[in-house]
C-alpha cells in the first residue's frame, strides 16, 4: 500500500502561496527552490524542458509543495492547470523500485505523464490519475538525497515560531 508523503498544489506564486499558508494555517517554514534544475525531462516519452519553481514546508505529517511552472510548455502540470489556477496537481509517494511501480501503473492503463532527474541525480516519475482520482502521483525511491531533504524539512518545522515563513535556497 502507498502512504502519501507529499501533497503538491498548482499555484501562479510559490513564494506567496507559501506565506498565506503560513499565515492562514501554519504550515511551514516553506524552502523556496526557483528553476529545479533537471539534468533530464521527458515528457510522454519525448525529450522536454520543464522549468518550475517549487515551494516546500510540513504540514502536520505531510509535506507540503507548491509548484508552478513558468512557460506554457507541455507537461505533467500543464495537463492540468492553466498558469493562473490553482489546485491539488499531485499527491507523492516514496517507491522501492521506480521501474517496477511505472511498469505496474502502465501495465493497469495508468500512462506515465513525466519521467526526470533532478541535476543531483534524484529520479522521479508523474503518473496520470486525472481519470481516476483527479490529480497525478508523483514516485520516486526514497535515495539519500531526498530523505535527507524530506528530513531537513521536518526538522525545520519542529517548535517553528511563524517567522521567516519562506527562505530561499540554492541548489
Amino acid at each position: 500500500m502507498l502512504k502519501p508523503v507529499q501533497l503538491a498544489f498548482h499555484v501562479a506564486d510559490p513564494a506567496q502561496a507559501a506565506l498565506d499558508a503560513a499565515q492562514n494555517h501554519g504550515w511551514g517554514p516553506f524552502f523556496l527552490l526557483e528553476h529545479v534544475p533537471l539534468s533530464r525531462c521527458l515528457y510522454r516519452g519525448s525529450p522536454a524542458w520543464f522549468d518550475h519553481s517549487s515551494a516546500y514546508g510540513q504540514a502536520g505529517e505531510l509535506m507540503v509543495e507548491f509548484i508552478t511552472q513558468h512557460d506554457d510548455q507541455a507537461s505533467a502540470v500543464r495537463d492540468i492547470y492553466r498558469a493562473e489556477q490553482r489546485g491539488l496537481h499531485h499527491v507523492a509517494y516514496f517507491v522501492p523500485d521506480l521501474g517496477a511501480s511505472l511498469e505496474r501503473y502502465r501495465s493497469n492503463g495508468f500512462a506515465t505523464a513525466m519521467e526526470a532527474s533532478t541535476a543531483d541525480g534524484v529520479d522521479f516519475a508523474m503518473v496520470d490519475a486525472i481519470s481516476t482520482l483527479g490529480h497525478m502521483l508523483e514516485l520516486y525511491e526514497p535515495v539519500a538525497a531526498l530523505q535527507q531533504f524530506y528530513a531537513y524539512v521536518r526538522r525545520k518545522s519542529d517548535g517553528w515560531d511563524g517567522r521567516n515563513p519562506v527562505r530561499r535556497i540554492n541548489l
